[in-house]
């Protein structure tokens, strides 16, 4: 049958044991992995990854196998040990489920794989598997598998398996380790509560009684060509949620249990919405559309509008990498995207960081200064999570500054809350949150910067985002967003009291913010260090940064590590070598402050000495390439950011998926290649394609209305439309 939704083909009711439901088969929204490979085992884990903002679970196979690294994470579960690093739970393996064929265990690493696929259905957020095996007797099953967490109901997760004996009869012992209800209670006093209930039918839609159970083990007679479909619902909640956890898990999975299909049904109909909202449609390169619709999903997989006390970490929640803390990564490569797709994502994300203001206010407290000051990696509470030092490849101790100095977080999250401001005209957010983020980050900059004798304002001891170079004194990318964050907390202070004066004066009242104070925020922000150059157009990165070593990259182009390994990490501080856009960061952010020239010398100077030591690096030069009409060199750049995790090529996608990068890459189609941008008019665009892209089209929403952009190959049309 054809599904009247136009995913892809649902399978017919006369076969009560089939799957409700078949893969989608356009190229373009699947990601393959045909065989097995072992030792890719960690990376697809992470690739093929399936969530839904509140649970992720890796793309584990359901048996295991020797490196089998099988994971769920809930959002906002952390674990708080002392001693140890505070960092996202792994609960229970819901997904484990083995099979035993006359006493003869399935495993890819026993007997012999005929046939063996994953495929990753974006379209319809779902994992696939297709198992044909042969076991040493010569007896050949086949396998379909179905998993998915459910986007329509978050707290549900759903695996189906068939199970057909091809060329035999006999007794099938299938093995679920999850069974019952599992309560676990986390080092941070948090109870998680998983719910599983399962059901077995025949082909003939009998529902088929267990003959032994013993610690989630089913046997079953089965019959030559026949197929059996086995049926588990987990349903997960947490005393985040609720006060009674495991009664709400069990009275939920319950009903589920009931209805897959139906359950299933609606979590499709949840991704066709998403999807509706949120494609962006390539024609003539199918790797830029498959590569783009891969970040969307892990992008879409990742948030929770439903849910403002939680924020997406750095890799999502697919892996164990960064222990799910939360970077500038959020506000500055993943905002832009839910903001103009999913603003009920967006607001979820900006409030996150009104409920950790508190941290925040307490580090710059800590550190001497007034107003709030974010930490650099924030988990559930906005305290401070970088860890003190790691151990090298080399067994030594290297300290971590980045949670001291990497102070620019606290700009970073103000240009988030303002352009999420700006997008939507959410007023009750400004009033309420907003405005306080937008005042207090300001107060951080305005005590943070000190007056010197040359009668400027300046910053020292920071490091920018370029970590290559750390205790840098007047970061121009820090000082940058600084003054810019000066300038609009004033704005914002101004805005708020002319519009909503009563709720100004119970704000200013709470915040003993005096009527002179925004002022001098303008008089600090004038008078701020900028290490600009009136003569050569260029942005000093730093104080002395011109008078570092200038090192050639063009010799280390067939590198498989990072400069900083490479050089070491005492010259690499000695030389103009970045690891990331620093500058040029600041020329996207600012994109309309500065004058083309400055642009563009800015791009042409600190783009050969960047070594991209950072997944985030590649997309954010596509963006910029791609401004200044440099298509070709835009292309390059878009390709190393697709590759991040489709290819693996950093060698650490095992960790995860790069959802900083996987948003960067986005940001460079819709900013960079389609050119569009932001007026009091009303969205515009100027546009500079690759040459393959024959078009592009996306819905973008820009203050409570759709609109269409398009640009057909001919560019005699290229136009965006309300709707």
């Amino acid at each position: 049958m054809v599904d009247p939704l136009g995913r892809g083909p649902t399978q017919s009711n006369a076969d009560p044991a089939a799957l409700p439901v078949a893969p989608t088969v356009d190229p373009g929204w699947i990601l393959v992995d045909e065989g097995f490979s072992l030792a890719r085992e960690h990376e697809l884990e992470s690739l093929f990854a399936i969530g839904n903002g509140y649970a992720g679970s890796r793309g584990s196979l359901a048996e295991g196998s020797a490196l089998s690294a099988p994971a769920t994470f809930l959002a906002g579960v952390f674990d708080s040990q002392v001693g140890s690093v505070t960092g996202l739970v792994s609960t229970a393996d819901w997904t484990r489920l083995s099979a035993t064929v006359n006493g003869r265990l399935l495993r890819l690493d026993q007997g012999h794989s005929l046939e063996h696929r994953r495929v990753l259905d974006m379209r319809q957020g779902i994992l696939w598997r297709e198992w044909r095996h042969q076991n040493a007797a010569g007896e050949i099953t086949r396998l379909k598998m179905l998993r998915l967490a459910s986007l329509a109901d978050r707290h549900l997760l759903v695996q189906c398996a068939t199970i057909t004996p091809e060329n035999y009869s006999g007794s099938v012992s299938i093995d679920a380790a999850l069974t019952g209800t599992v309560t676990q209670v986390t080092g941070s006093g948090t109870t998680v509560a998983m719910a599983v209930a399962r059901r077995v039918v025949d082909s003939a839609g009998h529902c088929m009684s267990s003959t032994e159970v013993v610690v989630g083990q089913l046997s079953l007679e089965v019959r030559l060509g026949e197929t059996y479909r086995l049926d588990r619902v987990v349903a997960v909640h947490t005393s985040r949620d609720t006060d009674e956890p495991r009664e709400m898990a069990g009275r939920q999975v319950k009903h589920a249990i009931e209805d897959v299909n139906g359950v299933i049904a609606e979590h499709r109909e949840a991704w066709l919405t998403r999807w509706k909202a949120s494609d962006l449609r390539i024609e003539g390169d199918a790797a830029a559309q498959r590569a783009l619709r891969f970040a969307i999903y892990h992008l879409s997989s990742a948030s929770n509008p439903e849910d403002e006390r939680v924020s997406i970490g750095a890799r999502g929640l697919s892996g164990t990498a960064y222990k799910g803390h939360v970077f500038w990564d959020t506000d500055i490569f993943l905002l832009p995207f839910f903001i103009l797709t999913y603003p009920e994502a967006a607001r979820a994300l900006v409030m996150y960081r009104y409920y950790t203001l508190a941290g925040a206010r307490a580090k710059a407290a800590r550190l001497g200064y007034r107003g709030a000051l974010y930490a650099w990696e924030s988990a559930d509470t906005g305290e401070e999570m970088t860890p003190p030092f790691v151990v090298s490849p080399d067994g030594g101790i290297v300290r971590i500054l980045t949670g001291e100095q990497e102070q620019h977080i606290s700009a970073d999250v103000a240009f988030g809350v303002w352009k999420y401001w700006e997008a939507t005209g959410d007023e009750g957010f400004l009033v309420n949150a907003g405005a306080e983020i937008l005042i207090e980050t300001a107060r951080f900059w305005a005590s943070r910067a000190e007056l010197e004798e040359d009668g400027r304002y300046h910053i020292r001891g920071v490091i920018g985002p370029d970590e290559y170079h750390e205790k840098v004194d007047d970061n121009a990318y820090t000082n940058g967003l600084a003054q810019w964050n000066l300038e609009v907390g004033e704005e914002v202070a101004r805005l708020v009291a002319e519009r909503w004066p009563e709720q100004w004066r119970a704000l200013s009242r709470r915040l003993g913010l005096e009527a002179e104070e925004p002022r001098r925020w303008l008089q600090v922000a004038r008078e701020l260090y900028t290490g600009f150059d009136e003569q050569t157009g260029l942005f000093e990165q730093f104080r002395g940064y011109f008078g570092l070593e200038d090192i050639d990259l063009a010799p280390f182009a067939q590198r498989t590590a990072p400069m900083d390994v490479l050089l070491g990490r005492e010259r690499i501080q000695r030389a103009k070598i970045i690891k990331q856009p620093d500058v040029v960061m600041l020329v996207h952010l600012l994109w309309e402050r500065l004058p083309p020239e400055v642009r563009k010398a800015n791009f042409e100077y600190y783009e050969p000495r960047c070594g991209h030591g950072s997944s985030l690096s590649p997309a954010i030069h596509a963006l910029v390439a791609a401004r200044l009409g440099d298509a070709a060199l835009a292309e390059r750049y878009f390709r190393e950011a697709a590759e991040i995790d489709l290819s693996d090529n950093m060698g650490n996608a095992a960790g995860g998926v790069h959802v900083g990068a996987l948003g960067g890459l986005w940001q460079a189609t819709v900013f960079g290649f389609a050119g569009l941008r932001f007026t009091d008019e009303g969205p515009e665009h100027r546009p500079n394609l690759p040459p393959s892209w024959r078009s592009l089209s996306m819905r973008f929403q820009w203050r409570g209305r759709w609109h269409e952009l398009a640009l057909p190959e001919s560019g005699a049309e290229r136009r965006i439309t309300g709707g």
